[in-house]
């Protein structure tokens, strides 16, 4: 239907655009900050003369008839712009170079509509080509469309004076409320002390050897954020299964241990309590993507979608070393491919613009080194670019508990009700490092924050 049809374009209004910026310097100016390039015009030669147009605005030179003509001449391209008596004719077919937004936003638009034909070509191309899979495929449209839509977001600037305003307003609400909280509430006070919350944009690494608690961690921060503060998130979990995580959730929020949960032995207090923890969880914006053997572009794909049609604020990816690549990269070293994967993560938290927190298992070495040995930045399973690619990174250490019976010891007089563990953050691009002391309660798979005492008067 649409083979026979000219592109999308409307020349006069190409002309009507650069008539006005060859009038008006100022004209220019806003031109340029509307991101107008020299591909966004159908026609040849209004592509050459707005190049020389954007080539003078880097040189400082302002934007002429006669400014434009010698550039031209220079680059040995005035013929192809139509020549010297078709670029002075320019000036004359505006009715006033006031309505330069006008003509800017309709080349612009007839230049998006001229990229999606383009993009639903190629989408049919690819269709046939066998060498790609389907998620490939989908992969590679989903970044056409969404580098389509970055790159034409207009670039714009501010007075300082306009900034400074702006800021105080900032300043002076905080000074009203004394909320250090920037971002988004993990629903451990002393880590959003430390933090400000989970920053727009960021990479957030939690890392720890197996049953040490990452994933009951992730769920207590996602219910609180979820739950409580009904802020839209996600998890993705490519280890347990979506009813396995609900379980979990309701046991931790219920307090019910999760063995009787399961097995149902459970008393009518706690079916009570079930009953009244499952009516807030059912309306809370919290979305499970149960997907074994999930591929980096599925991820990716369900990922955007999320955000663009549910508002998802932050993502959980339960864990990172199950994060498959395509077929023709399995035979890549297994460090490779977590770097790429990394890299990709990071650059998905910059496009989506939220945080992303993923789990990560830490390799045998910290073993090898000691019982009991805080982990470190070396421990990052597969692959250094983890460390390099991570704004945040927190580690799970369990410790020693004193509670525990020792041998030749006798019974301790206080029942074991949790595991001392260390929540150590290692690596903060914008803030401090340190250590939060939590509690596990393995019941109800949930952490609690350790009291600090109070020093005696």
């Amino acid at each position: 239907m649409t083979r026979d049809k000219t592109p999308p374009h409307d020349d006069e209004l190409e002309r009507a655009a650069l008539g006005s910026i060859l009038f008006d310097a100022e004209a220019a100016d806003t031109a340029i900050r509307s991101h107008l390039e020299k591909d966004d015009f159908y026609s040849r030669a209004h592509q050459r003369i707005f190049e020389a147009v954007k080539s003078l605005d880097e040189k400082g030179l302002r934007s002429d008839i006669q400014t434009v003509i010698q550039e031209l001449k220079q680059s040995g391209k005035l013929d192809e712009a139509g020549g010297a008596a078709y670029i002075s004719s320019l000036t004359t077919v505006i009715p006033s170079s006031a309505n330069i937004e006008y003509y800017t936003q309709s080349v612009l638009d007839h230049s998006l509509r001229r990229a999606l034909l383009h993009i639903a070509s190629e989408i049919g191309v690819l269709a046939y080509d066998e060498s790609k899979t389907s998620p490939e495929i989908l992969e590679k449209i989903e970044q056409s469309i969404f580098k389509l839509r970055d790159n034409r977001q207009a670039f714009s600037f501010s007075q300082i004076r306009e900034v400074l305003m702006r800021a105080m307003d900032k300043i002076d609400e905080a000074y009203k409320t004394k909320n250090t909280l920037t971002g988004i509430p993990s629903g451990f006070v002393e880590l959003d002390e430390m933090t400000c919350g989970f920053q727009p944009s960021d990479f957030i690494i939690i890392g720890a050897r197996p049953s040490v608690g990452k994933t009951a961690l992730a769920l207590n921060m996602a219910a609180a954020i979820a739950f409580r503060n009904r802020i839209p998130a996600a998890f993705f979990s490519l280890e347990m299964s979506d009813i396995a995580l609900a379980q979990r959730l309701i046991s931790s929020e219920a307090q019910v241990d999760g063995k009787r949960l399961r097995s149902g032995f459970i008393t009518p207090d706690d079916f009570r309590r079930i009953l009244d923890v499952s009516g807030t969880m059912s309306e809370a914006p919290f979305y499970i993507v149960d997907e074994p053997n999930m591929k980096l572009s599925d991820l990716r794909s369900h990922a955007r979608r999320l955000r663009s049609q549910q508002d998802v604020q932050i993502i959980f990816v339960d864990y990172l070393g199950l994060i498959g690549q395509e077929d023709n990269t399995f035979s890549r070293p297994r460090h490779e491919q977590i770097g790429d994967i990394s890299r990709s993560l990071k650059g998905l938290a910059r496009e989506l613009k939220i945080p992303v927190v993923v789990l990560c298992q830490l390799n045998r070495e910290m073993e090898r080194t000691g019982q009991g040995q805080p982990p470190t930045l070396a421990n990052l399973r597969d692959s250094g670019s983890i460390e390099q690619d991570a704004d945040l990174v927190m580690f799970l250490h369990k410790k020693p508990n004193p509670k525990t019976k020792k041998d030749g010891e006798d019974e301790p007089k206080t029942p074991v009700e949790g595991y001392p563990t260390e929540l150590i953050i290692a690596k903060q691009r914008n803030g401090p490092i340190g250590i939060i002391n939590l509690e596990l309660k393995p019941k109800f798979a949930r952490f609690v924050p350790v009291e600090k005492e109070r020093p005696v008067k």
